[in-house]
């Protein structure tokens, strides 16, 4: 996974950062991952081998692509039941990520927590979470720990716009506040949770004032501009690795596809769809990687069949790998080591 260090981006007098080739380079074949692994597992959904859940990123790539080149290895990640892209940006291993939802014992979680459930410690990935909000104290007590161990590490804590609804979300910005935790929230705000539109659920629209009734920096950014996103990370990151505490991020974006593969989508027009793709983070970067001559068409072919070979080839890891053996349901509930008084 890149760094702002490793990836030498510069940041001119005026406060404008300028991205380097090979920064536009990742976010290009990152994304171009994301989004055609999220479209493989829509066909498959629709095969039939994916079971259960399953809700599709494609649109809000921008979102993760970004923070990622903002932050650095040791931080860590939590997210909502929206998180297949949140590892695969995250240099998770594709083949482990589509064997997780096939619910093979080859999966990122030994197929045991499929779609809504994916988890990589060696990434720093503290997981997806199917409870609408639960994740929002657990990204806040992650912070809490990297802070009480006295570690320079953040915590970014992502959620849906239709989080904002639960009472969690208030109470882990007030103690985020209270003590300063090193945690960045992120409002994934697609427009729409499930199929209720933000104006048709609160009086507070931009929710990014969320924040300010606990002091929190907040701010609006452009969630379909990786540019727009690293910058507004970096600036909170900066806040929190100076013991200044939480920041609350508003990621203005879209997704492309229905809240899960169930949806219908008749809440919104076939039209409204369209004006957002007109804004798609993936074909922007594609453009400024040949305006600014980073990359010839040659190379950005040869960018989408290497992402190609990666997603087939986790579709055929996915389909031989055997399922668990059902005695692995009673295995990884407790911790032996850390708890002596648990016994078999």
């Amino acid at each position: 996974m890149p760094t702002t260090t490793k990836l030498k981006n510069e940041t001119a007098k005026d406060g404008k950062v300028e991205f380097s080739k090979e920064t536009y380079l990742f976010w290009y074949e990152s994304m171009q991952l994301m989004r055609k692994f999220e479209e493989r597992a829509g066909q498959l959904y629709g095969m039939q081998k994916i079971k259960g859940f399953c809700h599709l990123y494609i649109g809000q790539e921008a979102c993760v692509a970004g923070a990622v080149t903002a932050l650095t290895k040791d931080d860590k990640w939590i997210t909502a039941y929206r998180d297949h892209a949140h590892p695969l940006a995250l240099g998770s291993d594709p083949k482990a990520v589509m064997a997780e939802l096939y619910g093979k014992e080859t999966g990122i979680s030994k197929g045991k927590g499929g779609s809504m459930h994916m988890f990589d410690k060696e990434k720093g990935f503290f997981g997806g979470h199917g409870i609408v909000g639960g994740q929002i104290p657990l990204g806040a007590g992650i912070a809490f720990a990297e802070k009480y161990n006295k570690t320079k590490n953040l915590c970014m804590t992502y959620m849906g716009d239709g989080a904002v609804r639960q009472g969690a979300f208030h109470e882990a910005l007030n103690y985020a506040m209270l003590w300063k935790l090193p945690v960045i929230f992120c409002i994934e705000n697609n427009g729409y949770a499930m199929g209720t539109s933000v104006a048709r659920s609160s009086n507070v629209t931009e929710l990014y004032k969320l924040g300010l009734a606990f002091d929190i920096p907040s701010e609006p950014v452009d969630g379909m501009s990786p540019e727009a996103v690293h910058t507004a990370v970096a600036r909170a990151a900066a806040r929190a690795r100076a013991g200044e505490g939480p920041s609350l991020l508003e990621f203005r974006t879209y997704r492309y596809k229905g809240h899960s593969m169930s949806d219908p989508q008749k809440y919104r027009t076939k039209d409204e769809v369209e004006q957002y793709k007109q804004r798609d983070p993936i074909e922007v970067v594609r453009k400024t990687l040949l305006d600014k001559k980073f990359a010839t068409e040659k190379d950005i072919e040869a960018i989408d069949q290497r992402v190609m070979g990666q997603v087939e080839e986790s579709v055929k890891f996915a389909e031989e790998s055997n399922y668990p053996d059902p005695s692995e349901a009673l295995k990884d509930i407790y911790v032996q080591k850390d708890y002596p008084y648990i016994t078999d």
